[in-house]
């Protein structure tokens, strides 16, 4: 290492550090699960929710994304954009996923893959033994790091001895995780239950680990260089580093630090493997789904996990530069987060560094460990053991201790699996390079988890044949090659192929060359995983217990994400009431749960009662949340009492049960969409019923209201027709009454017109600024006659000068004049009409107040509709077609403003019968672009 000497620590003062840091962990978990005994949950908390997803950033962000950005600059970000892309999805997927977990009590991804696919075995064994596989070189980045960066800290001083790999740093922290692991992860049998210390535990390591990389970052970037700029520019004299700060390196074909480098594609795939994890990944899984407590706290976790992605990953950039300029390449990149510090003389930085690398690495190590000891015992173990040793398990009254040892052996063993690759072929490898290997398998899950949500026809044997399709690729196209690159295969694995076939070749399958290893997997891997999948299960007939699933998974939501009561059978058959008893599901409950589970379970039945359909489901969702669901058919088999069906009867009539429930969910689904649709054609009816009503009265208002001036036309022509005589005075009378008729008859016409016009979208406009007051004044001049003609004192409020406003100068002369006109016919004779204008909050609000009757609080949204007038239609309803307000109603809001009516007195009660007040605002005219509002042309004025 090109530390300088002597900056080191001494080994103990680490050592000593990362056991007390590591004690306190404990600490926190033990107290957090003593708060959730009392009752007050740590992790009833969306903040702690949303920190614990922090569990993705492990030490391939603390110390990876640093040696990544030193080969690739902002290479390093896809990592995260697949994350943050998902969360994105979290209204749509996540809380899904979320909903079905509890509705099924799943204990893991493979447990959920396989109930999917009608509790499957074969596929959750296949999803939890894949998982182990993939996830072991993870593991062994965590130890890789933790091992690399205390020796980097210690100046390689410390106690490595040579007795043996098995004393080494690396050792010793896999053997304290997998103590953490089995005291807070693995000591109920319920794998369905929350882990409270563990998920406390890991959101303070969230924060641990985000503290120490800001700490480190500021010192580096203001400490060592001054600042940013100094740090950039130093960078920029050298043109190696240079480029990095572009986009170059990562978006240009470079060779990568992916396993086998080469052309292109690195990006693309990165981040879609990432969105894969992210979902995929045990741990993942285990914290996102499996430890929520409820499903709201996506809300928050949708904005503050990306900013937490954001937050962490800052300084990555300028901490890779400041490492290539102080260390040249003379040091790996992955301890730069270590070694500026040291090199810096600030040691406690760098103590405070490698913590938060050990939280980073503990994390990941515990909950990752849990979830795969939980699906390896779920889904490998115990379905092996209840199918080769039935009696033996049938002759134990309690099977929890023999379970917990399982999954705690299972811890153990991963821990020791991932010890054993770090010592094998993870020095072959940098930290991101190992990572993105599990990655790409776990990615294998997503096509069956995703297309399991949304399609109902996707199989079983379409979703097996998919995962090891996907897997068998992955293992030749990745994993092979990782142990060829470590000395553990040929060499010429790699570069010819086995047996010289070049067509074979991992990183240039079928000839297919000039892609990045990565990107070159990603796309074999989908073509025959996404291939099987949608084939087969195209090819494939689901059985009973699939389409129920299917339902179930499918229809989450339809069906309110709850378990329905469950209806006994219509036809059951003739031996099911001797299939098995209540006594026999109480024994089965009680020999995975506990006596006490069991017996709340099945409380007051008679132990001799045929258990029916509904207790065997409800069994079976207890036996889930321990075992499995596949685990739990299984158990359920063995609960048969001598001389009764045979297990596999059973099961068929568990399938069909849960067949008659899917069924049954589908029938209530569509049964709501059609009462909905129902509702719909109902309220529609109804509308037309009364349109059609309010078209009669329209009809009937405007023959009236044309029939009242054309009979007087007509009365009056006749008699000027047979009277040539007729004295002049009264021939003069007679004119101006067919004039003020003919002009009525006018006004009516053009209103039904304008309204046709408007529905038609025909209607002419001249948007532009104009002068309000002077459209007021000749609105008033159009209707002063009709207000002197009925007595009536029309009070004209206008300030000394108005605003200029937007609109149609015709369209708002019609507006006020039908405003004015409409208060006439309300008010009584020596009654009070008045109009007002005033600016209010950008607008110029004019308002027209009559002391007629009022309108009331429940006809006020009513009267700007067609045909509407109050009264009765026989007695109290004025003249006119109830299209004045309606025309008003629609020009305002053309020109964008509002129109209203409310009680002419302020404070009075919603029918006061004192007087209505008709308003509407106008948007005024921007500042400065058609010159000064011109004067108001009225003072006050009575009629």
């Amino acid at each position: 290492m090109a530390i300088e000497q002597g900056t080191g620590l001494d080994w103990a003062v680490v050592l000593i550090a990362a056991l007390a840091y590591l004690c306190a962990l404990f600490a926190v978990a033990y107290w957090a699960d003593r708060r959730e005994a009392a009752g007050r949950s740590v992790i009833a908390s969306p903040t702690v929710f949303a920190l614990s997803l922090g569990v993705y950033c492990t030490t391939w962000t603390f110390y990876g994304s640093v040696g990544r950005a030193a080969t690739l600059g902002i290479g390093f970000l896809p990592v995260y954009l697949g994350p943050t892309l998902l969360m994105l999805l979290a209204p749509l997927l996540l809380r899904k996923i979320l909903r079905i977990a509890k509705v099924q009590r799943i204990t893991s991804i493979a447990d959920f893959l396989a109930s999917r696919y009608g509790h499957s075995p074969l596929l959750g064994g296949l999803v939890a033994l894949t998982a182990t596989i993939g996830v072991t070189p993870y593991i062994a980045l965590q130890l890789k790091a933790v091992a690399v960066s205390f020796d980097a800290l210690t100046g390689g001083g410390g106690v490595e001895p040579a007795a043996g790999p098995f004393l080494d740093y690396g050792f010793l922290i896999a053997a304290v995780m997998a103590l953490f692991a089995v005291v807070f992860g693995a000591r109920q049998i319920d794998a369905a239950e929350h882990h409270p210390g563990m998920v406390a535990a890991i959101a303070l390591e969230s924060l641990v680990k985000l503290i120490a990389f800001l700490a480190v970052g500021i010192f580096v970037v203001w400490g060592l260089h001054g600042g940013l700029d100094s740090l950039f520019t130093a960078a920029a004299a050298h043109p190696d580093l240079a480029r990095l700060m572009g986009s170059e390196p990562a978006l240009g074909g470079a060779s990568s630090g992916t396993p086998g480098g080469g052309a292109g594609g690195t990006w693309v795939a990165t981040t879609i493997l990432s969105a894969a994890a992210m979902l995929c990944l045990p741990r993942q899984f285990q914290v996102m789904v499996l430890e929520s407590v409820d499903e709201r706290h996506l809300d928050r976790a949708v904005w503050l996990f990306p900013l937490y992605l954001l937050l962490i990953n800052l300084f990555v950039l300028p901490v890779a530069l400041s490492g290539l300029l102080t260390f040249g390449g003379g040091l790996d990149p992955d301890l730069f987060m270590v070694a500026l510090p040291l090199s810096g003389g600030a040691q406690w930085l760098a103590l405070l560094a490698f913590l938060g690398g050990l939280s980073a690495a503990a994390g990941m190590i515990v909950v990752e460990s849990v979830a795969l000891s939980t699906m390896l015992c779920n889904d490998l173990v115990v379905p092996i053991l209840l199918r080769t040793r039935p009696r033996t398990l049938a002759r134990s009254a309690d099977l929890a201790p023999l379970l917990l040892a399982v999954r705690r052996i299972a811890i153990v063993t991963i821990l020791l699996f991932g010890y054993g690759y770090f010592r094998l072929a993870g020095s072959a490898y940098a930290l991101v390079s190992i990572g993105l290997i599990s990655f790409a398998a776990v990615a294998q899950f997503a096509p069956a988890l995703v297309g399991g949500l949304y399609w109902r026809g996707a199989t079983r044997r379409g979703a097996i044949g998919g995962v090891t399709a996907g897997t068998l690729v992955w293992a030749y196209t990745l994993l092979l090659p990782s142990f060829a690159r470590s000395g553990w295969l040929p060499a010429s694995f790699i570069a010819d192929g086995p047996w010289g076939i070049a067509a074979l070749r991992p990183y240039a399958l079928f000839g297919l060359e000039g892609w990045d290893s990565l990107a070159h997997a990603l796309f074999w891997t989908t073509l025959a995983n996404v291939g099987a999948y949608v084939g087969l299960s195209l090819f494939d007939r689901p059985g009973s217990a699939e389409r129920a699933q299917a339902v179930a998974f499918v229809d989450v939501f339809q069906s309110g994400g709850a378990v329905p009561p469950l209806e006994p059978l219509a036809e059951s058959p003739p031996d099911w009431r001797n299939a098995a008893s209540v006594g026999d599901l109480t024994r089965v409950v009680a020999r995975f749960l506990g006596p006490q589970r069991a017996e709340q379970a099945f409380a007051g039945a008679d132990p001799d009662e045929p258990a029916g359909p509904e207790r065997l489901r409800l069994a079976e969702r207890l036996l889930a949340g321990a075992i499995g669901g596949a685990s739990a058919r299984v158990a359920l088999a063995s609960s048969v009492s001598a001389g009764a069906v045979e297990a596999a009867e059973l099961l068929r009539m568990l399938d069909e049960t849960s067949d008659v429930i899917a069924h049954s969910r589908e029938l209530e689904r569509k049964t709501a969409e059609l009462e909905r649709a129902t509702d719909a054609l109902r309220a529609a009816n109804e509308r037309l019923t009364e349109l059609d009503r309010l078209k009669d009265d329209f009809l009937s208002t405007v023959t009236h209201e044309l029939r009242t001036p054309l009979t007087s036309i007509r009365a009056l022509s006749e008699i000027l027709h047979d009277a040539p005589d007729l004295e002049s005075a009264q021939r003069q009378e007679f004119l101006a009454v067919i004039i003020k008729e003919s002009e009525r008859l006018t006004r009516l016409i053009d209103q039904v017109l304008d309204m046709a016009k408007i529905e038609a979208g025909a209607l002419d406009w001249r948007i532009e600024t104009i002068d309000a007051g002077q459209a007021l004044s000749e609105a008033v001049a159009a209707t002063e006659a009709l207000f002197l003609e009925r007595g009536i004192a029309l009070s004209i409020e206008l300030p000394d000068r108005l605003p200029p406003v937007r609109g149609d100068v015709d369209r708002v002369i019609q507006v006020v004049v039908n405003l004015l006109s409409n208060a006439a016919k309300f008010t009584p004779p020596d009654g009070l009409t008045r109009l007002e204008a005033r600016p209010e909050n950008g607008a110029l609000r004019v308002t027209v107040t009559d002391s007629g009757p009022g309108v009331a609080a429940k006809d006020r949204a009513l009267v700007f509709d067609r045909f509407r007038q109050s009264g009765d239609v026989l007695t109290g309803k004025p003249a006119g077609t109830g299209l004045g307000l309606a025309i008003a109603r629609r020009i305002v809001e053309h020109l964008g403003g509002r129109i209203g009516v409310e009680d002419a007195a302020a404070g009075s009660p919603a029918e006061s019968g004192k007087g209505a007040a008709f308003w509407f605002t106008l948007p005024l005219a921007e500042k400065g672009k058609d010159g000064p509002p011109a004067p108001c042309q009225e003072g006050r004025h009575e009629g």
